[in-house]
């Protein structure tokens, strides 16, 4: 409470001196003129009346309004009875929110905000009255008025104006800081968050966060306070992070974010520390290894002293393995490994590991495993790195071929005597083993693996195995239901599958049936690739028998007997037959392809009367007419022995037969050439 305080005249009064004719003028100004309160002090006017009309006789400033003046007058001045009292005040309420406007009295008080009265207790009583409002008061600047009056007896008044705080009624949130920013010392590491206080009257505090740059806000602040700056050392990585700030109140509601303000560390940090550092001995010393570690650009190995504890640099280096050449001893050496960046910022050290000199490593596994079984032999061939293995061989390493009957390797595997080559694929720097296995039984499924055992006597784990079945020496039994059937292009033969399962293909022929009944193959037949189970004898169709036959061979080479067939071919030959052309200058020919394309028919002139001929003449025998029909006509072409004609009619699966006569310049014809060409059709 800010009891009605004295003041001197000299505080009260204003003096302005003027000369007006010589005569000096001393005007007074009202006490109310100079007081001056700084939100949110109230501004306090005491008037000599109930009105509050006039000039009020005292202006001060009172912080608080709990004043209790009895029976007296409350200032110097004013009577103690029919008096007024008036606070004001215009302060900013940041977001505003629901408050409790609160006023007691003897006698009347009336509360108003913005001009809006929301307390009237204005009565003359000789018991205190009281009353409690809630209201709600918008975000931003607002102002509060409180008139008392005392008619008679004592005075007393009492008022406050508080934030509602309970989460079920405060919803509303802080105003976003303002003023944000920040300040980094690149020699501390620090950066320095200032910002303006917010005016929010139930205001909690602050919330500071931070992110790196390209990631999102985290749900937990870095920091909580209710100061208006913060002072943090984000991580020195050369990263740049963001922070932003935001207020919160007493109910829990929080504000959003504020600008982001963004600061970029130097890169001081190192990597990580190195995982997974292995040590052991092996032909040549001690093997290091480790995991490699993002961002490293190198590293660096240390050994322990055993005498001081200390680390001693053994080998700065970029690769995450190193051989430290010593002898083979049982005594314990300790390594530890730390990571370089690009920067030259080391990271920190891994966890020690420790180890002997002695080579109790098994090696590493060969690899590419492949067994292949043929009729008379079992090749078996790995892979192995050129190096060690180059110098493990040299060292009395050796490999040995694991078998077991069956389809898994068993504990109790056969180990083999096995003379293996060696081939370099200096590509690769990879090492090729191969060698034979004899000891093997017909049709038997087997299993294989291979070890490698180093000079220490170290054997590895088996490589992956690979489960094979050896050659039987079984032929196939012979080929059912063959079937022959005559086509202008040939003799089409047909047969079931084998019962077999290791069929690897089929061999046709046609042949002729020997003296003691055997079958003799004179010609074989063509196996097209869209049906396995067929071959096309190709041949002029003239009415011939002959003897067809198939055979099957499985894998391994074992073939079944021979299955044959009697058929007689078309007899489709022309009036002209083929082979009819002795004694002339013309001679034909024929032929055919695999290729299923139409080829060209060919003749040839021999003699001086082939120099006349202006033209040759094309026709191709029509079997429905019994007539040769002129295809065509082609001039003499500049070839020493054969003349050529190409026929891009001539039906797939059809053999077609041909006369070509030679024009000479009177008008007469040489005699006729009579070439064939059968166009296959394969299946």
């Amino acid at each position: 409470m800010n009891p009605a305080r004295r003041t001197t005249a000299a505080a009260a009064t204003a003096v302005v001196l003027s000369t007006a004719g010589g005569l000096l003028t001393v005007t007074a100004a009202p006490a109310s003129a100079a007081v001056t309160c700084t939100s949110p002090v109230f501004k306090r006017q005491f008037f000599a009346n109930t009105t509050f009309s006039g000039t009020p006789k005292k202006t001060d400033c009172d912080s608080v309004i709990d004043q209790n003046w009895g029976t007296g007058a409350p200032a110097s001045g004013l009577p103690s009875n029919n008096f007024g009292v008036r606070w004001s005040v215009t302060r900013d309420f940041g977001s505003g929110g629901p408050f409790a406007l609160s006023a007691s009295g003897l006698d009347g008080i009336r509360v108003y905000l913005d001009g809006s009265r929301k307390i009237d207790l204005w009565k003359n009583t000789s018991t205190t009255v009281s009353k409690t409002v809630n209201v709600t008061i918008p975000s931003g600047k607002h102002t509060l008025r409180i008139d008392y009056v005392n008619w008679t007896g004592s005075a007393r008044v009492k008022f406050s104006y508080t934030p509602r705080t309970s989460a079920t009624v405060d919803t509303v949130k802080p105003l976003t800081p303002t003023g944000a920013a920040v300040t980094y010392d690149q020699a501390t590491g620090r950066a320095k968050l200032t910002w303006a206080k917010n005016k929010e009257m139930d205001l909690a505090g602050y919330k500071v966060y931070r992110r790196l740059q390209g990631a999102s806000f985290p749900g937990t602040p870095l920091a909580t306070t209710t100061s208006t700056s913060y002072t943090d050392t984000p991580p020195a990585t050369g990263q740049t992070y963001y922070y932003e700030v935001r207020a919160h109140d007493k109910a829990g509601n929080t504000s959003t974010g504020t600008a982001d303000q963004g600061v970029t560390t130097p890169d001081r940090t190192g990597p990580a520390a190195p995982t997974g550092l292995t040590a052991h001995g092996d032909l040549y010393g001690m093997v290091l290894g480790w995991d490699a570690v993002p961002d490293a650009v190198g590293y660096e190995l240390y050994e322990r002293d055993p005498a001081t504890g200390s680390y001693t640099l053994v080998k700065a280096l970029t690769g995450t393995s190193y051989l430290h050449h010593m002898g083979h001893t049982e005594t314990q050496h300790t390594y530890v490994v730390r990571a370089l960046d690009a920067l030259g910022n080391a990271g920190a050290y891994s966890a020690p590991v420790s180890s002997d000199s002695i080579d109790r490593a098994a090696p590493a596994p060969p690899h590419s495993l492949e067994v292949i079984t043929h009729r008379g032999d079992v090749l078996v061939t790995w892979k192995a790195p050129e190096h060690p293995t180059r110098d493990e061989l040299d060292n009395d390493g050796r490999f040995t071929v694991l078998r077991s009957a069956g389809s898994t390797l068993g504990a109790d595997a056969e180990r083999l005597d096995c003379d293996y080559t060696t081939t370099l694929d200096s590509g690769n720097d990879t090492y090729v083993f191969t060698c034979y296995d004899t000891g093997w039984a017909l049709d038997t499924t087997y299993t294989y693996g291979v070890t490698f055992t180093d000079w220490q006597g170290n054997e590895s784990a088996p490589s992956d195995t690979v489960t094979v079945t050896t050659a039987d020496g079984v032929a196939p039994p012979p080929v059912t239901g063959l079937t022959a059937t005559p086509r202008a292009d040939g003799m089409l033969l047909r047969w079931n599958a084998a019962a077999d399962d290791d069929i690897a293909y089929y061999w046709a022929a046609q042949g002729v049936r020997q003296a003691d009944g055997s079958f003799k193959a004179t010609n074989p037949c063509v196996r097209g690739t869209d049906d396995p189970l067929a071959a096309l004898c190709i041949g002029v169709p003239d009415g011939e028998t002959a003897v067809y036959a198939i055979y099957a061979v499985d894998k391994w080479g074992n073939a079944s007997a021979w299955a044959t067939v009697d058929a007689t071919e078309l007899a489709i030959t022309p009036g002209e037959p083929i082979g009819a052309d002795s004694g002339g200058p013309m001679h034909g020919g024929g032929g055919w392809t695999v290729s299923e394309a139409a080829g060209p028919i060919q003749w040839h002139c021999e003699g001086d009367l082939c120099a006349d001929v202006t033209e040759y003449r094309v026709s191709r025998w029509n079997p429905d007419t019994g007539t040769y029909d002129l295809l065509g006509t082609v001039p003499p072409q500049n070839v020493d022995y054969y003349h050529s004609y190409s026929d891009a009619t001539q039906p797939l699966g059809s053999i077609s037969y041909y006369r070509v006569v030679g024009v000479l310049a009177d008008g007469t014809e040489t005699a006729a050439a009579h070439p064939w060409r059968i166009r296959p059709d394969l299946v």
